[in-house]
């Protein structure tokens, strides 16, 4: 009998070299000479091995780089550039995958469904970092905004490995620049600005409303 990695790799080997899925788990069994009970017991379509993957490479880059004695030491925005610096490094072992998958999965508005086990655990993570730079006073608290942080780094998610798989500079350079860029720019959003202390500025004045008529403001 086979097992999930036999399958996996089968898989693997077929839709990159034909740049196409099988037909049908009978035609992708018989030629693995295994059963469909076989495959079924490991995998409810080959859209799941993919899904598998997927989180597999996403699931092992967040596990190694939480593994680093330095990463309590990490900023907010440390963190999140680790990981994705870590997740296109690991990438790169399965790159012929990933634009495999992406760009036969590729949806105008919506995520893939191949990253469907992605995102939570993204998110997950992202949340983690974002209470720990909530909390140390490096990310702003905003009203209604705070908890849309991990959308926009989701955004960011997507933004970048869609650039990395079409990224053919040498070692992948720009897609390292579109990772410093992007990741700085939204922390920087995250961050207090002066926008924010004239807001806590209003909201002071309206707190105070009587003493501001009094002085004659």
């Amino acid at each position: 009998m086979a097992t999930a990695q036999q399958i996996r790799k089968a898989y693997l080997d077929y839709v990159l070299t034909n740049n196409e899925k099988p037909k049908t788990v009978y035609v992708f069994v018989k030629k693995l000479k295994i059963t469909e009970a076989d495959f079924y017991q490991f995998f409810s379509s080959f859209e799941s091995i993919e899904k598998t993957i997927w989180f597999e490479l996403t699931f092992e880059t967040i596990s190694k780089i939480k593994e680093q004695e330095v990463w309590p030491q990490y900023t907010a925005r440390e963190k999140m550039l680790s990981f994705f610096y870590s997740y296109l490094e690991n990438l790169k072992n399965e790159r012929s995958f990933v634009i495999y998958s992406l760009k036969n999965h590729r949806g105008k508005f919506s995520t893939p469904d191949v990253l469907a086990g992605v995102k939570p655990i993204f998110e997950n993570f992202a949340q983690e970092i974002i209470d720990e730079g909530l909390d140390s006073g490096e990310l702003a608290e905003r009203r209604f905004l705070s908890k849309r942080y991990k959308d926009a780094l989701w955004i960011q998610f997507a933004f970048i490995v869609n650039f990395w798989i079409n990224d053919d500079s040498e070692g992948f350079e720009k897609s390292d620049e579109a990772i410093e860029k992007g990741i700085n720019v939204t922390f920087d959003l995250f961050q207090h600005s002066p926008i924010d202390n004239l807001l806590e500025y209003g909201k002071f004045l309206s707190r105070n409303g009587k003493f501001a008529d009094k002085m004659g403001l």
